[in-house]
């Protein structure tokens, strides 16, 4: 388990795991990480829904704890005291997918950006951080949205409110799950601006989690392509959007608006995570399996029967498929 120097958060080797259901084995959520954010970085986690990126962002917030592996952050592992958490998540803050759900309809703008400051009992002049937050996530004049509720907002403006909470507080990092999912399109791209413009004018790093490749273009310096609880491929954005390696990539890619070709079609769903099968755990739906191509690069029984690893931090370009490393050889 190898870590970037500049690394500014990383999961090493990391198993989230959840009890079965009436004594089934257990769900193997996250199953093996390691995943690096560096300082001044956006990382995009992109997957299927119910590929573990949410359970593997819940696990590097703190919100759950790992079986195995570790959670650093600055160099030093996560501890999972309440004092501890708590000065974490000050330095580390989420920004979920629906503001509807994280704004309390009954608190006001001030009130929902200043709670932050009130839990971790900031001394700072309230209400000029409020302010400052505000304006940072694009909502001028602040004082314009102080005492306006939820309700009384476009969407586009909720979710700056959330942004503006994250803010308040100086993170160094956020990690964004679906931070544009619930907007209409010709709002998406003024949060996905406004999350670079964050980085470039505060130096943030952020974890960006969603199903979508075409947002991780836009917006991620890097991008980790997740399945069944592993990462399968990652690398720069320009490598693993323009030519990637996996098939697992190449098939979310290619039902994009923009992609040349046919759409590749998976067969069937993902494999229950608590029956995780053996060799390569995307090998039952790969289309390079069942096309020939890799009995072709003989490479069929690996993929059946010989797991492809665990890929390593932040280093180069990297793949978890006997195809495409067969490929390359």
């Amino acid at each position: 388990m190898t870590t970037s120097p500049a690394a500014l958060l990383s999961a090493q080797g990391l198993h989230v795991t959840f009890p079965g259901r009436r004594g089934a084995p257990l769900v193997r959520a996250v199953d093996g990480v390691d995943l690096d954010v560096r300082a001044g970085e956006i990382v995009a986690l992109v997957g299927e829904s119910g590929c573990g990126k949410t359970t593997l962002a819940r696990a590097l917030l703190g919100l759950v704890g790992p079986a195995r592996g570790r959670v650093v952050f600055g160099g030093r592992p996560l501890e999972y005291s309440g004092r501890a958490l708590k000065a974490y998540r000050r330095r580390v803050q989420l920004v979920l997918q629906d503001p509807n759900g994280a704004l309390n309809p009954r608190h006001t703008v001030y009130d929902a950006v200043a709670e932050g400051l009130r839990v971790h009992r900031c001394g700072a002049d309230e209400r000029a951080a409020v302010a400052a937050a505000l304006a940072r996530a694009g909502l001028r004049p602040p004082e314009r949205f102080f005492l306006r509720y939820p309700h009384e907002l476009s969407g586009g403006q909720r979710q700056r409110v959330v942004i503006a909470g994250a803010l308040v507080l100086q993170p160094e990092l956020l990690v964004a799950d679906e931070p544009v999912a619930s907007l209409d399109a010709s709002v998406r791209g003024e949060i996905l601006a406004l999350l670079l413009r964050l980085r470039a004018d505060l130096g943030l790093s952020a974890l960006v989690v969603t199903h979508d490749l075409g947002l991780a273009w836009n917006i991620a310096d890097r991008v980790a392509v997740m399945y069944l609880g592993r990462i399968v491929e990652t690398g720069a954005v320009e490598q693993v959007l323009t030519a990637p390696r996996h098939p697992y990539t190449q098939a979310l890619l290619s039902v994009l608006p923009e992609a040349p070709g046919d759409p590749v079609v998976l067969a069937g769903e993902p494999p229950d995570p608590s029956r995780i099968p053996s060799g390569c755990r995307f090998h039952a739906r790969c289309p390079v399996l069942a096309s020939g191509e890799a009995r072709r690069a003989g490479v069929a029984g690996a993929c059946r029967d010989r797991d492809p690893g665990i890929l390593h931090g932040s280093g180069p370009a990297q793949v978890a498929c006997h195809w495409a490393r067969a490929k390359e050889a």
